[in-house]
């Protein structure tokens, strides 16, 4: 039986680790008996390798990791794929990598989002994320945010809380000039943070509603996404 290891890209708020391990649990009762762990590229611990040492220490065959991330940017790119290579030269461990969980914008994530706006009557979403200074990276942000708006039969912005000038503030104006006046606040962040809360309250200080959407988190419609990511790199069920 393959092990599944979600790595996320780690903070320094503890919130963040929470919400990780919370996902971590919610993947394995979706599917009793799968051995799911997590990891962290930064901050918190314990790291890829480290976790990835462990499972071939007991003796386990092979590990399916998850990036915990919805853009392919720096840490999908680089810093994991450079963590699973040094794993594979430490262990005799077969490692298997899925996409990372936003590519695409598939449906299920598309659903938790939904399923997570507050029940406010609505016009216009604003779709609060990180921010990268990866151009492709952010360009798969506007495209969920276009797809999220198709979804919801509402104009639908992208918004950053940093590397971008479309601030949340700016992507309310925006919709302002669409015709929108009741701007709701979906959050596309898996985890809360700092970063999630810039973004989110410069939203709120231009006129967006509130209460604003809370992070994916354990959603479980994200945790059927991760099986479906592990799924498609071959079935990982319990013996």
């Amino acid at each position: 039986m393959t092990v599944v290891l979600l790595v996320a890209h780690g903070s320094s708020d503890p919130r963040a680790a929470a919400a990780t391990r919370a996902l971590a649990r919610a993947v394995a009762a979706q599917r009793p008996g799968l051995d799911v762990r997590c990891a962290f590229l930064d901050h918190a611990g314990p790291r890829p390798g480290e976790q990835l040492a462990s499972v071939a220490a007991l003796g386990h065959r092979a590990a399916t990791v998850v990036p915990l991330l919805l853009t392919n940017a720096y840490h999908g790119r680089f810093d994991l794929p450079a963590a699973l290579d040094q794993a594979r030269a430490d262990t005799d461990l077969d490692i298997t990598a899925t996409e990372v969980l936003g590519a695409g914008a598939p449906a299920l994530l598309l659903s938790a989002l939904r399923r997570l706006l507050p029940p406010v009557d609505y016009d216009g979403v604003v779709l609060a994320a990180a921010g990268t200074r990866d151009d492709t990276a952010r360009h798969s942000v506007d495209e969920a945010a276009a797809a999220l708006g198709a979804t919801l039969a509402v104009p639908c912005a992208a918004a950053y809380a940093s590397a971008s000038p479309i601030t949340g503030a700016v992507a309310v104006a925006a919709l302002r000039a669409q015709g929108c006046r009741r701007i709701a606040v979906s959050s596309y962040f898996l985890a809360p943070g700092k970063l999630h809360d810039i973004v989110v309250a410069s939203a709120v200080q231009a006129g967006a509603l509130e209460p604003v959407a809370a992070p994916l988190c354990a959603h479980v419609d994200v945790a059927r996404l991760v099986l479906a990511r592990v799924d498609a790199c071959g079935p990982a069920r319990a013996a």
